[in-house]
């Protein structure tokens, strides 16, 4: 984790700062679905999505591909 206050406080190095704007991204489309529905709908394990909430995994592009196409949303921002 890059930050202490992990999603919510910026972090100062750019690549956790992009994983920490994912992870926000992520929990917006989620939204009020459960991780466990959204796991099973995208073909994720649960254990993955939690992980990247709560920034003790960062996803990789086939992970970051799957969760965008089923949740029809942009969750990668560049800036």
């Amino acid at each position: 984790m890059l930050s202490p206050k992990w999603p919510d406080e910026p972090s100062a190095d750019p690549s956790g700062e992009a994983a920490r704007r994912f992870a926000l991204n992520l929990r917006a489309a989620i939204g009020e679905r459960s991780v466990r529905g959204v796991a099973r709908d995208v073909g994720l394990d649960e254990g993955t999505i939690r992980k990247i909430l709560l920034g003790e995994s960062w996803p990789d592009l086939r992970t970051i591909w799957k969760l965008e196409s089923a949740l029809e949303a942009h969750l990668y921002t560049r800036s």
